[in-house]
């Protein structure tokens, strides 16, 4: 339907029906929590978590049953659209509030409700002292329910709502501790970031409809054939900007490695299965734009690649364990981005990834969140050291990220990140080359990761007493461990590129430079050059508690995030401070001057005048005398 390729003919959706017609309870349960938590007021306060959890487990069923369906239903059959009501209706603009639901969006689903589900489960425990903790679940609430409308979206203006209310969710999320300077500030952060995107997608959007007529996904998928190259390049630009905001890529990336002062669960919810992801999915399901915009492509694959190593780089250097995870999402989200920037050679790639890391990252945030619950909140990681004794369950589940992570054989991230690195070998030799050192450098920043944490020696303060998470945030990660080790079963039989197939068309493959096998071996072989640089810089070292004074320049630069908010300073926030100053002054002096002058000369001219009506007659006497003589001498004059 939207491929324009030979093998995806242009097939009109099917009317939801029999079960398909629940589609839109997947949206409105966690929408109907959120009402009830931030409306409901104190009254909730005793039952409102369990509530917040039980919509999203809902509507994770839900999802579960539709994906049954659409799996029993024929190919060309399973596309599904579901009209709720009339949303926009103004001249030509004739917008639906309308659902689609297919092999794409069916993903999504499941994807966002069942991790998303076992996120609400682990801040149960994770936010059981907080004295606000239903309306942290109201924001979680929101959150999901804005995402899946998002994916659920059947045309641009229904997608950019989902778009909109996912930012403002995750800016309450982001601030929810608002009384931490810091917190108020990330949101603050992200929230500015994420509208320069979705100025983007809304050029975009008018973009496409001042072109094509339509919003709607299949309309224009059917006239973009017929569309010049320019206006699809701005396009794929103009949606490049936008998932640039919301997936944290280079140069709207500096918004989350800030946005770790919310609350733990918010960072699994944001940085595995939601939001960050937003912007790959946009990619992907815009195929039908990017497809006949190389350019764009091109923009894509640039920014992806270089946001991979950005964000691998800044993870070699952090010691806030959740700042190295942010690094590793953003890193790992280029990966996702590069193999949708490959075009048909690469979406079902990009989104097997995706599935992937939201497993094992999602795994990973929470289990960062259980040891900074096991050690008084503390994040930083040269305070921690062997805690593997004192935490066997966080760090046996932790493990199983790491090694999905740095893409050990056998695990869900090997499949997904070396089918990356195989596609971009053949597409183009350098970017392949580029995303084999950043799998070089994943191995080496999480192994340090690992090695601070869960071995050396013991770093704690003397007030830690580090102990186990309680069963409510430990289940969830043995679920989600497990999915980080089987995740990879998606690609047997080649079952995930021939169930997107429909969405993105077939797999274009390409003679790689190397045997499928060879690549392997060698992203085998880099990775454990990573892991071994980590043991002797690392894990045979003694850590220090502080950090060194004498750094190098490279080491410098990734704690400075590679300096990213000072580029961000010199190249738009100061200059722009500067446009707008001026643009006061010329408004006070021009605007208001051409508006205000000539009132303001009337008023001096008649503050001169009014010192003139003193009330004294020889004053008036003395100007009729002053007047009738210059009169005399002007009639003088004339005569003469």
């Amino acid at each position: 339907m939207y491929a324009l390729s030979e093998s995806v003919p242009v097939v009109a959706p099917a009317t939801a029906d029999g079960v398909q017609s629940l589609l839109w309870l997947v949206v409105a349960l966690p929408l109907l929590g959120a009402a009830v938590l931030l409306l409901g007021g104190r009254a909730t306060d005793r039952w409102g978590h369990l509530l917040g959890t039980a919509t999203v487990a809902a509507s994770f069923v839900v999802s579960l049953v539709l994906f049954v369906d659409l799996t029993g239903r024929e190919e060309s059959d399973r596309q599904v659209v579901q009209h709720l009501y009339d949303w926009i209706q103004v001249g030509r603009l004739d917008v639906g509030m309308d659902l689609l639901y297919d092999p794409l969006s069916a993903l999504f689903l499941l994807l966002i409700t069942g991790v998303g589900a076992l996120i609400h489960v682990y801040s149960i425990g994770y936010m059981d002292h907080d004295p606000r903790r239903r309306r942290f679940f109201g924001y979680l609430n929101l959150f999901v329910a804005s995402m899946l409308l998002l994916v659920l979206a059947e045309n641009y203006l229904v997608l950019f709502l989902g778009w909109e209310g996912v930012g403002l969710a995750s800016y309450l999320l982001i601030g929810f501790w608002q009384h931490k300077p810091s917190a108020a500030a990330a949101a603050k952060k992200a929230f500015v970031i994420n509208r320069v995107g979705d100025i983007g997608m809304a050029l975009a959007i008018a973009l496409l409809f001042v072109t094509f007529g339509t919003t709607s996904f299949s309309g224009v998928s059917e006239l973009t054939a017929g569309a010049s190259e320019s206006t699809l390049t701005a396009v794929g630009l103009l949606l490049l900007l936008a998932a640039c905001g919301k997936s944290a890529q280079v140069p709207l990336q500096a918004w989350l490695l800030d946005a770790m002062e919310g609350p733990t669960p918010v960072s699994a919810l944001i940085h595995a299965a939601t939001m960050v992801t937003a912007g790959v999915y946009l990619v992907v399901r815009s195929n039908f734009v990017f497809d006949l915009a190389p350019h764009a492509q091109t923009a894509v694959v640039v920014v992806a690649t270089v946001t991979l190593l950005w964000g691998a780089i800044i993870g070699c250097a952090k010691d806030d364990i959740k700042k190295v995870l942010a690094g590793s999402t953003m890193s790992q989200i280029g990966y996702m981005m590069l193999a949708a920037g490959l075009g048909p050679a690469g979406y079902a790639f990009a989104i097997f990834h995706l599935l992937t890391h939201g497993f094992f990252k999602a795994n990973m945030f929470l289990g960062a969140g259980s040891v900074m619950h096991g050690m008084n909140d503390e994040v930083d990681m040269r305070r921690y050291g062997a805690l593997r004794h004192a935490m066997p369950v966080t760090f046996l589940t932790f493990a199983m990220g790491y090694l999905a992570i740095i893409g050990f054989p056998g695990f869900s991230g090997f499949w997904s990140k070396d089918k990356i690195i195989e596609t971009a070998l053949a597409e183009n030799w350098l970017v392949g080359l580029l995303a084999l050192l950043g799998a070089g450098i994943t191995g080496f920043y999480m192994t340090r990761l690992m090695l601070l944490t869960f071995f050396t020696s013991k770093r704690w303060k003397e007030d830690a007493h580090p102990h186990e998470s309680p069963s409510v945030m430990t289940g969830p990660l043995v679920v989600l461990a497990a999915l980080s080790v089987l995740g990879g079963v998606l690609l047997l039989g080649g079952w995930i590129e021939s169930w997107l197939a429909p969405v993105v068309g077939e797999v274009a493959h390409h003679d790689a430079p190397l045997p499928a096998l060879a690549i392997t071996a060698l992203v085998v072989v880099v990775v454990a050059c990573g892991v071994a640089a980590a043991w002797f810089l690392v894990g045979r070292r003694d850590v220090p508690v502080t950090a060194p004074r004498e750094v190098s320049l490279a080491t410098r630069a990734a704690r400075a995030d590679l300096y990213g908010d000072a580029i961000n300073d010199t190249l738009v926030v100061r200059p722009g401070g500067a446009l707008v100053r001026d643009l006061v002054v010329g408004d006070r002096v021009g605007v208001d001057g051409l508006f205000t002058g000539g009132a303001r000369v009337v008023g001096g001219l008649g503050g001169l005048l009014r010192r003139t009506q003193n009330g004294f007659v020889r004053s008036y006497a003395l100007s009729v005398l002053g007047g009738s003589v210059l009169v005399v001498l002007a009639l003088l004059a004339v005569n003469l």
